[in-house]
């Protein structure tokens, strides 16, 4: 236990595969979680994608490892359905033992209160201090800093300008972005981050379940092939430049600009969005033939070359970080070799 990372994820290795639509899927979550880091499980992914009941999918996540796995919970929400949906998520979770949640968009207050009560810990996303402030009003736990090397719903804030802003609040923050090698897993923990969230490197994984040409793609992109879009949610998400992307555009149309800045018709267009761009992210991640190229990464891809199991991936960034110092020595390693 080095960081209050490692006590919150009570993990060996402050490592975060983060919570991924549509790519979370459960054999990826229990690798990373086996592999001493902590999967996130995803449960529009869980369930929608993967066709898992919930309550069901996290058993069988528990039958892979027994080592922690967490929650997302996407608070911000587009209907009382949706929130009472995401409600009985958390609380299935608990009951299930998961006790670590990351939260995105909206506010957590509901969500620490519940998991609170039974000794769990809440670390929410942000992309700068306005709603980090808001997040510590709720009593989270941590911030997950969202920087503006990210993949998908990347923020507007290099890492070392979120750490500047974020750093004097007394919460353990979390490198959310740009993370795809062990040089950036150090510098990462050299700028003073409790730990590291990755998404896009755990795509490139022989567990996830993506399209062969999807981690490809990863594999083949440079840092100058990832753009911003907002034809997919209405605000800029981060993803690989394409033939099929450039045909489409990256500017929401004038209609769904206007609708997005109505109190009320915000709801409205959100909805439409995530109907359309979840079914879009499902066929596009899941197409074996790669027609349908509409991919979410980060800039992280420059440093990504191949395709490799999770653990070996862990076990590199871990290592590297012990080499340079930014992490102390485990006994248990020498133990288990």
């Amino acid at each position: 236990m080095t960081t209050p990372l490692h006590h919150h994820t009570r993990t060996r290795h402050p490592i975060i595969c983060g919570p991924m639509y549509p790519c979370s899927n459960p054999e990826l979550v229990a690798a990373a979680s086996a592999a001493g880091g902590i999967g996130i499980v995803q449960p529009v992914s869980l369930t929608f994608v993967h066709g898992h009941d919930f309550r069901a999918g996290l058993r069988y996540i528990r039958s892979l490892t027994d080592r922690p796995v967490g929650m997302n919970a996407l608070i911000e929400s587009s209907s009382r359905a949706y929130e009472r949906r995401m409600e009985e998520w958390v609380d299935i979770a608990l009951e299930e033992g998961i006790r670590f949640f990351v939260t995105s968009l909206g506010k957590p207050k509901w969500v620490v209160d519940r998991v609170s009560k039974v000794g769990g810990v809440v670390y929410h996303d942000v992309t700068e201090r306005k709603w980090a402030l808001k997040a510590v009003d709720s009593a989270v736990h941590g911030l997950i800093a969202v920087n503006s090397r990210a993949g998908g719903h990347a923020g507007p804030k290099t890492p070392a300008e979120l750490m500047d802003e974020l750093g004097e609040l007394g919460l353990p923050l979390v490198c959310a972005g740009g993370v795809g090698s062990p040089t950036e897993f150090i510098d990462a923990l050299r700028l003073g981050y409790d730990g590291v969230q990755m998404g896009t490197r755990f795509i490139a994984t022989t567990e996830c379940t993506a399209a062969q040409p999807y981690k490809q793609a990863i594999v083949d992109a440079g840092e100058d092939d990832i753009l911003l879009t907002e034809r997919v949610t209405g605000v800029p998400l981060a993803v690989i430049r394409t033939p099929y992307v450039e045909r489409l555009g990256t500017r929401a149309g004038p209609i769904a600009r206007r609708m997005l800045r109505g109190r009320r018709s915000k709801r409205v267009m959100r909805t439409l969005y995530a109907l359309w761009s979840g079914w879009k992210l499902k066929k596009s991640s899941y197409d074996e033939s790669g027609k349908r190229d509409f991919w979410q990464a980060g800039r992280s891809v420059a440093g990504i070359h191949d395709i490799r199991p999770t653990g070996q991936i862990i076990g590199e960034l871990v290592a590297a970080a012990r080499s340079a110092g930014v992490l102390p020595a485990d006994p248990r390693d020498q133990a288990e070799r």
